[in-house]
């Protein structure tokens, strides 16, 4: 692994390392140098994600299984990860899961479970990491959103999932305030449709909407994992050191084609 040094010195803590685009983040950011820490509710995806990022010569550790919805949960894969590093430059609030379906016919309980599992994750996170952050000096928090908290899709219903990520881009604009006078950077990163192990039977199903969703992106193409976590390093970095409060947009213009 050729280390190049963006993040060299930085202690990452990354959530939902087991696949995707956590995967994919554990892996570009060691390579640009940071040691990485971090974790997942399974375990033998987890310790296969450590595996790859040490065989190609980067340093990461983890924490699997935990259940970040919880308050418990999300401390103690923040006291774990302070506990084994000694500190914490970087937080990346990647780990969620959701459910969707049409609107009138949604259950109550995967309103409240998509809630929990994308908004109450980077929150617990969030406030487990911060009096570190400050310890630190300072550092940054990068939280995920969605091309679907700014616009709607007719073919796919996803109504808990944009009001989820919704309420993420407007709690990171809050932790912006917060973080200030303690120089922690709150940004948010909002990817499009990338191809996942969880969105790969969506995106493969010849029946499925994938060619309307294609043709409204302007690159012509869905995102992959790595598309997402080099543009996560970049704001992570000092390199975005005057990026602050932010949302970029990660979704090959689609959310400029919204009028």
């Amino acid at each position: 692994m050729a280390i190049m040094g963006r993040l060299a010195g930085k202690i990452a803590f990354i959530s939902g390392t087991g696949a995707g685009i956590g995967r994919a983040a554990a892996q570009v950011f060691a390579a640009e140098g940071a040691t990485v820490f971090g974790c997942d509710l399974d375990a033998d995806a987890a310790a296969e994600t450590v595996e790859l990022v040490e065989k190609a010569g980067g340093v990461m550790r983890s924490l699997a299984p935990v259940d970040l919805s919880t308050e418990e949960g999300a401390r103690e894969w923040i006291d774990a990860g302070i506990e084994a590093l000694g500190g914490i430059d970087i937080l990346y609030n990647n780990a969620s899961a959701l459910r969707n379906g049409p609107f009138a016919t949604m259950p109550a309980e995967d309103w409240y479970f998509t809630i929990k599992n994308e908004l109450d994750i980077p929150y617990f996170c969030t406030q487990a990491a911060w009096p570190h952050l400050i310890a630190r000096g300072g550092g940054a928090v990068l939280n995920v959103a969605s091309v679907a908290a700014v616009r709607g899709a007719p073919f796919m219903p996803m109504v808990p999932h944009g009001a989820a990520k919704g309420g993420v881009l407007a709690m990171s604009k809050h932790l912006c305030a917060a973080g200030a006078p303690h120089h922690i950077r709150v940004n948010t990163i909002a990817p499009g449709m990338t191809r996942t192990a969880a969105t790969a039977p969506f995106l493969d199903d010849p029946d499925g909407p994938k060619a309307q969703l294609e043709a409204r992106i302007p690159v012509g193409r869905v995102g992959e994992p790595e598309d997402i976590a080099r543009a996560a390093a970049f704001l992570c970095s000092d390199e975005a050191a005057f990026v602050n409060g932010a949302n970029l947009m990660v979704d090959g213009g689609d959310s400029a084609m919204a009028g």
